[in-house]
């Protein structure tokens, strides 16, 4: 499991620990409604049609309901009335800045909206020129045709691959102002759940794309020490290296306040009183780790960051805290907050968009060798709140690998669906597939553990084992993932794809 070496940390003088905060009572609070640190999506919906003079004994209209002003404003008011429907079924937030409509490719170019991180493009009737200046040339966009959720539009006929790009081939246009920027996936008709999980997809991206992570004892990758540059360069992440002589004195500090070690005591009470919660391991690994939960979200709130990992969790953090760090991540990504063990920049990024698409912690663990359709996932840092509201069942024992220190067991359903992402080192080439829960093992491995049935061209599986991290998540999102792949620059593989 060793990483290659990371880069040079931000000299300790700059990254200092400021006078020690107090905390308050409920900065741990296991009732507390999961959090979503991510910023709202900014959407605008523009309508595009055009208002015909009817002519005698000639064709003088296209295709399409929406051909009158009257028309015109009744569908503006439908499309807001079913984005405000959207809205309210979005299990992330997005928030629709304006539902605007145009006659004429000059107004297209007039109306796009700066602040909008998506544009929904509702082509009723018009040009092809029209359309193409609706498309912004950065930027997310949607094309949204209708067929029989309200009025038909002209492009539900006319839409085709002179607009769009697909997986073939294509010969450059002869205008290269022409050359598509949106793809077939694009495209939704009719169908506002289609819309919504695109639009979950763009939010995953907007969150991901230059989010700041602290890397407590530097950034590395695991068998590819190119992970953490390209993590910044293509993925834009803001890493912020601190070390561990601060890192240190925090700690010192946290064990030597009797406040603190108060509330560590009575978040314990509290953590052992959550229904199914079972210690088999001492009691006092279990109160360090909230120590540490103190200390890192300090750590984290000092640089205005959400997301949080940690290299040489297997050996300095140890003797240091008198505990293991495994608890206290799984503590954090509970409440809704990012943390990875092992600051491994291979799979952290995976991990960052999977989350954000989701809405849901993710369980960062090793691979294993597939085999008869199975592979099993272990690591010691398990979430336990992996459906963003329920605790799972879990049984406090000591990490694997040093036999010291409190680490999560947890139990997931059988049957439970969930979606995988397998990078391929640093390459920007990731791997996802689906699978089913059936059983939580207790192998001589790491503590959190399923055997999965992976869905779908498992066999495939054979030619990616690699020995690195995974990130699983509850439910399926890889089609959101597709989506958002293109974007982030990253080629993706669904091996459960039918």
């Amino acid at each position: 499991m060793s990483l290659a070496a990371g880069a040079g940390l931000v000299p300790a003088a700059s990254l200092a620990a400021p006078a020690a905060r107090a905390w308050p009572a409920d900065l741990w609070d296991p009732d507390r409604p999961f959090l979503n640190p991510g910023k709202p999506l900014k959407v605008q919906a523009v309508l595009m049609y055009r208002t015909p003079v009817k002519k005698v004994a000639d064709s003088w209209k296209s295709w399409g309901g929406v051909q009158t002003e009257e028309s015109a404003a009744a569908e503006v008011a439908r499309i807001s009335a079913e984005l405000k429907a959207v809205a309210a079924k979005a299990d992330f937030p997005f928030e629709v800045i304006s539902v605007d409509r145009v006659l004429t490719t000059e107004q297209a170019a007039l109306v796009r909206n700066p602040a909008a991180d998506v544009t929904i493009v509702y082509p009723a009737t018009g040009s092809g020129a029209t359309l193409r200046a609706l498309i912004p040339e950065n930027g997310h966009a949607i094309i949204f045709l209708r067929k029989s959720s309200g009025p038909v539009y002209y492009w539900y006929e006319a839409l085709s691959v002179r607009y769009l790009k697909t997986d073939r081939p294509q010969a450059p246009p002869a205008n290269p102002a022409d050359a598509p920027r949106l793809s077939v996936d694009d495209v939704v008709v009719d169908d506002k759940a289609e819309l919504l999980w695109r639009l979950r997809a763009f939010y995953g991206v907007k969150n991901f794309l230059g989010s700041r992570i602290v890397a407590l004892g530097g950034a590395r990758g695991k068998y590819d020490g190119r992970a953490p540059q390209v993590a910044r360069e293509r993925y834009k992440l803001d890493i912020v290296e601190t070390d561990y002589a601060d890192m240190d004195k925090r700690v010192k500090s946290a064990l030597n306040d009797p406040a603190k070690m108060a509330l560590a005591e009575k978040w314990t009470d509290r953590y052992l009183g959550i229904p199914r919660t079972t210690l088999a391991t001492d009691r006092p690994f279990v109160v360090n780790s909230f120590i540490l939960y103190g200390v890192f979200k300090d750590l984290m709130q000092d640089h205005g960051a959400t997301a949080f990992t940690i290299g040489e969790c297997m050996g300095t953090i140890m003797p240091m805290s008198k505990t293991t760090a495994c608890l206290t991540l799984g503590l954090l990504n509970d409440e809704g907050l990012l943390a990875f063990c092992e600051s491994d920049f291979v799979i952290v990024p995976a991990g960052i968009l999977l989350r954000h698409i989701s809405g849901k912690p993710v369980f960062l663990h090793n691979s294993t060798f597939p085999h008869n359709g199975v592979v099993t996932c272990a690591h010691c840092t398990g979430p336990r709140r992996m459906n963003a509201s329920r605790y799972e069942p879990v049984r406090l024992v000591t990490h694997y690998e040093s036999e010291y220190g409190a680490a999560p067991k947890v139990e997931m359903p059988i049957g439970q669906e969930v979606s995988f992402i397998d990078p391929e080192y640093a390459t920007g080439r990731w791997v996802g597939m689906k699978g089913t829960v059936e059983g939580n093992p207790f192998y001589e491995i790491c503590r959190s553990q399923q055997d999965v049935r992976i869905q779908g061209n498992w066999k495939k599986l054979l030619s990616e084992v690699r020995d690195s991290h995974w990130v699983m998540v509850y439910g399926d999102y890889l089609r959101e993932i597709g989506i958002a792949a293109p974007r982030i620059g990253v080629t993706w593989e669904n091996f459960s794809e039918v």
